[in-house]
């Protein structure tokens, strides 16, 4: 059986041009590598061609660390936007948090059960209420409250704590904060965040209540990543769920959750195991 720590993933994007599947199978063949998955696309309106190959790394003649300096000249020639990630590599994760706990203990727990391939390091909060939740699970929780007049001193101590524990993806998993630009940037495109699919059409507060009040038929979450422009990033993943008549708020809280736990796992699995390509404010997902 294949070793999972042992592959090397590559994800690129380029003019869409003729031979780029066959430069790249034949970089692998050259160098002893076994092809485990690979997929491609082409947006025609863009005419950008779009790629995600893994291979298997045992037996490959390349090692690890001068593996993308070889590929170089590949990417040079078709002009990719390109990068090689190991399965070896651990991703570490933050999660931040508010005072809901759907979220968090379901990412808690799909880590514990093995699904996602992510070490939590820390969960970070501007409330202690799920303080009890992290030390279950063993996880170290900063509280940092956060208040108009020292958002910036708190949004400084998050940023060190990251810096510190070298975090390379940060879930915000219902953290009823806004990030300001300087921290988007620092993590650009290492943020995701879950919200329900009723934006912009019910804004503020109890938005379940207002969809309730209008009737609607369908309620969803949605995952993205974070941009400096808010709610307005590449989104990952969405589902929806159908309301009636016979649904009472409290069953549009409840299916809204569970909505919002599911959408936010699938767009955390498919960050940590690269299959995410960012083009524009859009996302190409190899399922």
């Amino acid at each position: 059986m294949t070793n999972p720590a042992n592959k090397a993933i590559l994800l690129l994007s380029c003019p869409d041009a003729r031979g780029i599947v066959a430069e790249v199978s034949h970089f692998i063949f050259t160098y002893n590598g076994n092809i485990l998955y690979s997929d491609q696309h082409t947006d025609s309106e863009t005419d950008t061609f779009f790629m995600r190959v893994e291979w298997d790394l045992a037996g490959f003649r390349i090692a690890e660390n001068k593996i993308l300096a070889a590929f170089e000249p590949v990417a040079d020639k078709f002009s990719m936007n390109w990068r090689i990630e190991f399965s070896s590599h651990i991703p570490r994760i933050a999660i931040f948090v508010s005072k809901m706990d759907h979220c968090l203990y379901d990412l808690l727990l799909r880590t514990r059960e093995g699904e996602l391939a992510g070490d939590i390091v820390m969960i970070v909060s501007n409330h202690n209420a799920l303080a009890p939740v992290a030390q279950y699970f063993g996880a170290p929780f900063h509280f940092i409250p956060v208040t108009e007049a020292a958002k910036a001193a708190a949004e400084a101590k998050e940023l060190e704590l990251l810096r510190e524990q070298n975090i390379d993806l940060v879930i915000l998993a219902r953290y009823m904060q806004v990030l300001s630009d300087t921290f988007v940037r620092e993590f650009r495109n290492r943020i995701i965040n879950i919200h329900h699919s009723f934006l912009p059409a019910f804004v503020g507060a109890k938005p379940y209540h207002q969809a309730f009040e209008r009737g609607v038929k369908i309620i969803g979450a949605t995952s993205h990543y974070v941009t400096p422009d808010l709610d307005q990033g590449p989104i990952i993943e969405q589902d929806v769920a159908r309301i009636s008549h016979r649904d009472a708020v409290s069953d549009l809280v409840r299916k809204g959750k569970n909505l919002e736990k599911i959408v936010l796992s699938r767009a955390v699995r498919l960050h940590l195991e690269h299959r995410i390509l960012i083009f524009g404010n859009k996302t190409v997902v190899f399922g």
